[in-house]
Parts: C-alpha cells; sequence; structure tokens
C-alpha cells in the first residue's frame, strides 16, 4: 500500500461541492472515479478541507491510498487524462509517508476571496468572482477585518448546518487589498487559519461588503462577533468568489 498525496485545481462551477454528495457531482467522486478506472481499486480520497457548491480550489491537498504500484507522475498523467472533460487537474503527485494525512497533518489553510468591484456588468469570469457594482471602501473594510483576526468564538459566522463541535477558531489573518486585474478594480481577502467553520470565510466576506458600502459602520463587525449569534448576521457573500489557495503542512516551505 503506497500513500499518493495530490495537489488539485478545480473550478467549482459544475459540482455539489468537493465532498461527495448524493444529490449532485462532486470533485471527490470524479477523481475516485477516475482512479478507479486507473488501479480497478475502490479508494476514498481525503482532503484538507471541504469546499461548497461553487467553490473552486487552486491548490487544494489531498491523499490516496493505492496497492497498485505505479509511478507518480504517471499516476498525475492518468488521473488528469481520466477526469476530462471535468475541470478538475491535478497540479502535484508525491509519495508520501504513512502517517502522513491530507486533513489531520495540515497546520494552516488559506483562503482567498474575490471580489470584482465594478459598475459595467460581467461578460467573463461571471462564476469565478463576486460582482459588485456600488463603489467599496477596501480600506475601511480591512480596518473592521482586524477586529476578527485572533482566538474567537465564531458562531454569528458560521453556518446553521455546521458539524464543528466547537465554535472557538483562532483566525490568523484577514486581510483586505485593492488590486487592479484584467476584470479592472477588484478586492481580495485573505483568510489564514488552522481551520474554519463552515461558511466563516463567505460570513465574514459578505458583513464586510456591507461595511465597505457604508450600510454597517466598522464597528458592527466586533459587535455581530460578540453577539455569539447567528441572526446578527448581516450577509452570506455568494460561494463563486471563493478559493481555496493552499493547505501548510509541517517541514514544507509555506
Amino acid at each position: 500500500m503506497t500513500r499518493f498525496a495530490l495537489t488539485i485545481e478545480f473550478d467549482g462551477t459544475p459540482f455539489q461541492g468537493l465532498q461527495r454528495q448524493k444529490h449532485g457531482p462532486s470533485v471527490q467522486q470524479s477523481i475516485e472515479d477516475a482512479l478507479h478506472r486507473i488501479t480497478g481499486e475502490d479508494i476514498t480520497l481525503h482532503s484538507a478541507g471541504r469546499t461548497d457548491a461553487g467553490v473552486h480550489a487552486l491548490g487544494m491537498r489531498s491523499h490516496v491510498d493505492l496497492d497498485k504500484d505505479i509511478d507518480p507522475f504517471r499516476l498525475s498523467e492518468a488521473i488528469n487524462a481520466h477526469l476530462r472533460p471535468d475541470p478538475i487537474a491535478i497540479l502535484d503527485c508525491q509519495i508520501v509517508p504513512d502517517d502522513w494525512h491530507a486533513r489531520f497533518s495540515c497546520v494552516e489553510r488559506r483562503y482567498v476571496y474575490r471580489i470584482c468591484n465594478r459598475r459595467a456588468p460581467l461578460t467573463f469570469a461571471k462564476n469565478q468572482v463576486w460582482h459588485v457594482a456600488q463603489p467599496l471602501d477596501a480600506e475601511a473594510m480591512h480596518r473592521a477585518a482586524q477586529s476578527l483576526v485572533g482566538l474567537h468564538d465564531f458562531t454569528t459566522f458560521r453556518s446553521a448546518h455546521c458539524q464543528s463541535r466547537d465554535p472557538v477558531k483562532t483566525l490568523d489573518r484577514l486581510d483586505v487589498e485593492r488590486a487592479k486585474t484584467e476584470l479592472g478594480d477588484e478586492l481580495r481577502i485573505y483568510a489564514e487559519a488552522r481551520s474554519f467553520l463552515h461558511h466563516q470565510v463567505r460570513s465574514m466576506v459578505g458583513c464586510l461588503k456591507l461595511v465597505g458600502q457604508g450600510t454597517w459602520e466598522e464597528g458592527k463587525i466586533a459587535e455581530a462577533l460578540a453577539a455569539k449569534d447567528r441572526s446578527k448576521l448581516g450577509l452570506n457573500a455568494p460561494p463563486q468568489g471563493l478559493y481555496f489557495v493552499e493547505a501548510i503542512y509541517p517541514d514544507e516551505d509555506a
């Protein structure tokens, strides 16, 4: 039995999420089906995180255990061939120790949320960013975001369906930056933590958008956090602007 670590990129638009679902296609199912066609084995994909329907990944880390003796490069090439035309790509494949686990060995997860902040409607990238037509104050959003950094009870910013036993998490980074891109003005919200609650990033971004447009005062973010009450959430951002960027592991370069 050999354990292979995979680095995966995917467009989440046609999927119900990363995790296998009963009610629609998933990234996990596509990869497991491809591996079954290659090896004849029934294989389970274990991943660093889960993603909602429509959420994307630039560098999801996952692992699989195979009985078949195969070179990692040949395996990645074979998986990619069998994944077509699904918008999923294996970017890297490495043999790892048996005690390396994509989820439980991970010490940091990094996300970015993209907001296209322009008046004109989108022609391209409709499923890749959140289009917000009204001007947003990125500096105000960044200042407000800092009240969420650190160790907090994030009950307000978790889904009602979140399965985590503990709403207390340590948020290591939440930065809002404005950039000029091919789409025009774009706001990028960078979030980093060891782990996140279900919908936490989208919920934080949604409330920061309210600050950016002037609907909420900057201090309202801290008030919502302190309330520890989901009903105090102002807005949950849509999934299409969210990207899982990378997972960090001990002894790996960040």
